[in-house]
């Protein structure tokens, strides 16, 4: 019989693999201070059990002793962590919709700030800077692009995506309302496209974790698109949390099209401005 004190067992108690996974992300929280511990689990158990498999480990306990006496491991299993899946002007209907109904709003600015949470190579980056330069907003916008991959954010600085995705990107682009031809964006050599750098060049890329780190400015559109997939509900409502704070008077948050605030702690402090796109404004 157990101890009064004592809490109930679990009614299904976590594998040795789980157990294993989550004292390596309360190592990696202990020694790196980048914190996975509250990101949502089987899509970051198949990604350590990607790496393991890519590493030649042979359990997650031996990819923490490395990771904790190697920083250079630590670097490489990062890539793993946040395998960036993007694509330019993905969602077509959510740039339409921002076209045609948060545009409008935003042109009555005299200088906007614009935050890209969770940038990964910079697609969205890009896309948005092209829909703004394609409004005539993009000379007074400020974009705040960040993410907690390095590698990742110095890809998304150079601004060179594989020439085989500028099909697709560029089919998204127009039903997306782009205006012009897509090709007038970049230069294509070497089975890659190099986009116009004047595209970024009020541009600041900075890290920034959405499970540890604090506000830094005021904006009046955050996109944040297909990140919260991969967050529990508890680090869900931290990130809506931070856009809240970030958001100024009514301004405008995006999200990815499987992710929305209604049973989020924050559901009623948005108004669905276009539900269908993901695009939510800020109450009064």
């Amino acid at each position: 019989m157990s101890h009064p004190s004592n809490p109930p067992a679990p009614l299904h108690p976590p594998s040795d693999a789980d157990i294993e996974l989550r004292l390596l992300m309360e190592a990696i929280y202990l020694k790196y201070s980048y914190d996975f511990r509250d990101y949502t689990g089987a899509s970051q158990k198949r990604r350590v059990l990607y790496a393991l498999d890519q590493f030649d480990l042979p359990s997650i306990s031996a990819l923490q002793d490395r990771v904790l006496r190697e920083p250079a491991m630590f670097a490489q299993l990062l890539q793993y962590l946040t395998i960036p899946v993007s694509e330019m002007f993905r969602d077509p209907a959510y740039f339409l919709a921002l076209r045609r109904q948060v545009v409008p709003v935003l042109a009555t600015y005299p200088s906007l700030t614009v935050w890209v949470a969770g940038c990964s190579t910079g697609e969205e980056v890009f896309s948005l800077a092209i829909l703004l330069r394609e409004e005539g907003l993009l000379e007074r916008t400020r974009i705040y692009a960040t993410d907690i991959n390095p590698a990742s954010l110095e890809k998304a600085r150079q601004g060179i995506f594989p020439l085989e995705s500028i099909r697709n990107y560029t089919t998204n682009y127009q039903r997306g309302g782009g205006r012009k031809a897509f090709s007038d964006y970049y230069t294509a050599a070497y089975e890659a496209a190099r986009f116009d750098a004047s595209l970024c060049k009020d541009v600041i890329f900075a890290d920034h974790s959405l499970a540890t780190d604090s506000v830094f400015a005021e904006t009046h559109l955050v996109s944040c698109r297909n990140v919260l997939i991969y967050f529990n509900r508890q680090l869900q409502d931290r990130a809506l949390g931070l856009f809240h704070e970030s958001l100024c008077h009514r301004g405008f948050l995006g999200l990815g099209a499987k992710e929305s605030i209604d049973f989020s702690g924050y559901a009623q402090r948005f108004d669905a401005l276009a539900r269908a796109e993901r695009i939510y404004r800020k109450n009064p």
